[in-house]
């Protein structure tokens, strides 16, 4: 509940920030914004690449506990 009350605050003060009847941050706001851009899209593709790289890899793995399984499954139905 706390937290819901301290989201709806914080999300009431951005708001008040960014009206020009508030507090006028406005250009600040956005020049802000256009400087941070190059260095959040260079953060986020560096962990799409991460994200890209573990993907690749669980899914190797996975065809290999695939394939294990089905040797597995192919050596029990010869013994029997």
């Amino acid at each position: 509940m706390v937290t819901l009350i301290v989201g709806i605050l914080l999300i009431a003060f951005c708001v008040v920030a960014c009206l020009p009847f508030g507090l006028g941050w406005g250009p600040e706001i956005i020049a802000c914004l256009k400087g941070c851009s190059p260095v959040l899209a260079a953060f986020l593709g560096i962990i799409s690449v991460f994200i890209g790289f573990a993907d690749i890899k669980d899914k190797k793995e996975a065809r290999k506990e695939e394939l294990a399984a089905r040797q597995a499954e192919a050596e029990g139905k010869q013994g029997e």
